[in-house]
Formats: structure tokens, sequence, C-alpha cells
């Protein structure tokens, strides 16, 4: 079976895939991934293969000019999220079309915010899938995606994919993705080491602050002006402070090194099954590897599916969130206090009587776990595929 699966040209869009990629790999099924020049670099550090079709600007410099984050601009981002994807789509059509042709796929397996791999796949007669992270339907995106492609018409005629998958456990789920394969979520992290400190037990309780690989890049949120009197009032807390951002972030925000007892790329997988608490941006990878993990979360959402993330984490009582215009290091470290002192015991190790967060966290952990794994979703497609 040939498998070809599409990204836009992000990492939270691409890296719960590649998994599932790796499965059919190792099952002997032939992979390739498409995806857009700037990406491409990304997508070969997974050791997948990868070509490019097309070679758009980059997501950050579509959406560079928007305003500062505020409740009122919310779906006005959404909005123009999903003119940047459909720009990306755009001018990537003409490449997919060529490469679907060309290496004739059994099946396409397209992230959700990646259009032009189901295009190219309908044009063609090739089944699709549909890889559905992230919580919300964000229903913004199609008219946006759809006027850059050239009407509305042109998305309204896609047919359905012939499976739906969706890492998220169903408990979480809204109405309109009940009918979703569910495929467990196995974390990937990317090129990140394990650095020897994660190997034991920690020292003291661990919260791990993380903002993702996005947010921090887009200028226009203002992040940096917030995250390090953040980071100075969480150090008043009795608990080891781990900060995970990329170099090139670290390298602009040297200020976030002074409160921090460990801080750089940090695979997330292995970190938070040792923390207490992760402060996250409820980007979809971020979330749900925590969930995984069992680790308790306080969000703080920026922008698209992030606000619905929160909801789902608060709704299955595996944390708390806090809103836009709530978002203070005062407010924000009471609420780390309060999950944090959720746990009498003052440490992961104790007895989970009683700790509420972590119990809840740890229910939906184990319903992660018991969702069709990548292996048996390629099972799956096969006798789909036939």
């Amino acid at each position: 079976m040939r498998l070809l699966f599409t990204t836009a040209p992000l990492g939270g869009q691409f890296f719960p895939m590649v998994p599932l990629a790796w499965a059919a790999r190792v099952a002997g099924h032939d992979v390739l991934v498409a995806t857009t020049e700037r990406f491409a670099p990304v997508v070969l550090r997974s050791g997948l293969p990868v070509v490019s079709w097309g070679d758009p600007p980059g997501f950050v410099d579509l959406v560079a000019d928007q305003p500062a984050a505020s409740q009122d601009t919310v779906l006005a981002r959404r909005r123009a999220h999903g003119r940047a994807f459909g720009r990306i789509a755009a001018d990537c059509l003409p490449g997919a079309r060529s490469v679907v042709a060309a290496w004739k796929p059994d099946v396409v397996i397209s992230e959700r915010a990646e259009f032009a791999g189901p295009l190219a796949a309908a044009a063609l007669d090739v089944p699709r899938v549909s890889f559905h992270w992230g919580v919300a339907p964000l229903a913004e995106y199609a008219p946006e995606v759809a006027a850059q492609l050239g009407g509305d018409d042109v998305l309204a005629g896609l047919p359905e994919p012939m499976e739906t998958l969706n890492p998220w456990p169903r408990r979480m789920r809204l109405p309109y993705a009940a009918g979703h394969r569910g495929i467990r979520a196995v974390a990937y992290n990317g090129d990140a080491r394990v650095p020897d400190w994660l190997l034991g037990e920690p020292p003291r309780r661990r919260i791990c602050v993380t903002f993702g690989t996005l947010l921090p890049r887009m200028a226009a949120l203002g992040l940096r002006d917030v995250v390090a009197p953040l980071l100075a009032r969480l150090a008043l807390l009795d608990a080891e402070l781990c900060v995970a951002a990329d170099d090139d972030v670290l390298a602009q925000w040297p200020e976030l090194a002074e409160h921090a007892v460990h801080i750089g790329r940090l695979p997330m997988a292995q970190l938070l099954r040792t923390c207490d608490l992760v402060v996250n941006h409820g980007g979809q990878g971020t979330v749900l590897t925590a969930l995984e993990a069992g680790c308790p979360q306080l969000v703080l959402p920026h922008i698209d599916d992030q606000f619905d993330n929160a909801d789902a984490v608060v709704r299955a009582g595996a944390g708390l969130s806090l809103a836009l215009d709530e978002i203070t290091p005062e407010r924000v470290t009471s609420r780390c206090r309060t999950l944090l002192e959720d746990d009498p015991g003052g440490g992961r190790s104790a007895s989970s009587a009683g700790r509420t967060f972590t119990a809840a966290a740890g229910r939906v952990s184990d319903e992660i776990a018991g969702q069709l794994s990548p292996v048996e979703i390629v099972d799956l497609l096969g006798k789909l595929v036939g």
C-alpha cells in the first residue's frame, strides 16, 4: 500500500501524524510526506521521505500583520489563519496534482489544515483520510480557504473522507466529532534529546512552562512582555521550573533563563511524565502529550483551537484555564498553587487519593491508551483500501 501524508508547514499539524507514518513504514508499506519547500527539512528530521510540492510564504509571514491578541480578535484571527492556509494550498495545488499523478498513492492522509492534498486526491479519484488534530471544528477556516482557491464550491464538492482520525479521547470531543475514528495519541518530540537529568526522579515538585513553537514567533501576541514576569512569579513557588522553548526563541529572550532550573528544547513526552503541572498555551500537541502523561495543566490559550482545547481540559477535570484578559503573573501563580495543592503529598509519587486534577488526568490518560494504536489504524486502512 502507498500512503501519501500531506501537511501544512507547521510542526503542530505534522507531528501528530509521524507515529502513524512510521507504523506504516514498519509494516512494510510505502510512505511519502508532501509539504512545502521551507518545511521539508522538519519532515526530514523525522526520518520520513519527503517531497516538496510548492514554495509559498511561511505561515508566520502570512499572519505577521495581525493585531495583538484580545478576546475581540479571536474570530478575526481564525479567519486570517484560514486565509493563510488557503494561500498555501493555492500555491501548492499544481504541485499536489503532479505528485499524486506521478506517485499514484492508494490513499492520501491529510491533516485538517492542509487542503491541496484532498483536492488533488479528489481530482484523481484517490481515497482520502482526514487527520483531525484539535477539538474545535474551526468552521471559520473553510470560507477563507475557499476564497483563496477560487470560490465556495471548491471545497463543497470534495468527497467525504473514508475515515476521519481523531487522537482526542471520546469524552473530550465535541458532538460534531462523535463519528470520528479514535487513534491513540503517541507523542513525537521532533529532534529534542533526552537529557540525563530526566532519567531519575525529580528532587522536588516540577513545573513545565511552554508556549509551543508557533506563538513565540508571532510578535504581535506580545508574549515576551508576559512570560518573563510570569516566570519570576512562578519561581516563588516551591517547585522546579522547566522552560521548554526552541533555541532561536531563547536567543531572543535571554531573560527567560533567569528563573528556570532547566531550559531549552526539551522532549515533552519524557518531561511531562516527571512533572506535577504544565503551564501551556493550549496547543493540541502539548495538551495531548500532557493528557497522555496524566499531568494536570493550566492552559493559557491565545489563538484558534487553543480555546476549545482549554475548555476540553477543564470539562474533563484535568486542569484549569484563564481567559486572555485574565492572564497576569498573579492569577497564573494562584491557579498553579491551586493545582499543586490538589496534591496533599507534595509530589507525583504521593498517593492519588484526593488528588482531583491528577486523578482526572489519569482517567483521560487511560482512555487515550485504550484507543486504536497507529499499527491497528494502518491495518484498518489496508482493509478499507483493499
